[in-house]
């Protein structure tokens, strides 16, 4: 199992698919700040409360000048339902690919549940600075109020 990255650490610059087939990585956000929020699955109950949650304070965030950026494996095309399903304005990316951002943070890990073992997404929060690296982490994340507290990191960078 990796360790989680951590603050102090240099965001690592791993492309990500946008749901309209383009790419987005955090060196495209340099100079200011951003907020990549990893979380398992569209449409669970949890990832959705989380990304609605997100974009209720986009306004704050946008306020604050503050990107947001929520991150999963599910498919672009997923990520367009999950989207227009839920009125969401916080964009999301992919990271599908083997190797990827999720795995170089390690929050794409080995999993347990009922007696299974599976690869799965760790809840995961990164604040990153206007420097490329990352200011807070939040591991192992609950939903409830979570949008919050990261405003207030973000506020407070």
């Amino acid at each position: 199992m990796t360790d989680f990255a951590a603050a102090g650490d240099t965001m690592p610059d791993i492309a990500l698919e946008t749901p309209d087939g383009g790419s987005v990585k955090p060196s495209d956000y340099k100079g200011k700040k951003l907020v990549v929020f990893f979380y398992p699955k569209d449409n669970t109950p949890g990832c959705t409360t989380e990304a609605k949650d997100f974009t209720a304070l986009k306004p704050e965030f946008d306020k604050a000048g503050v990107e947001l950026l929520g991150v999963s494996k599910d498919s672009p095309k997923k990520h367009q339902n999950f989207i227009a399903k839920h009125d969401l304005t916080t964009p999301l990316a992919t990271d599908a690919e083997e190797g990827g951002l999720s795995d170089a943070l390690g929050v794409w890990t080995e999993k347990k549940m009922y007696g299974k073992t599976f690869m799965g997404m760790v809840r995961t929060t990164y604040l990153i600075g206007e420097d490329g690296k990352i200011a807070q982490v939040w591991n192992k994340v609950k939903v409830k109020g979570h949008a919050e507290e990261v405003l207030a990191g973000a506020k407070a960078l």
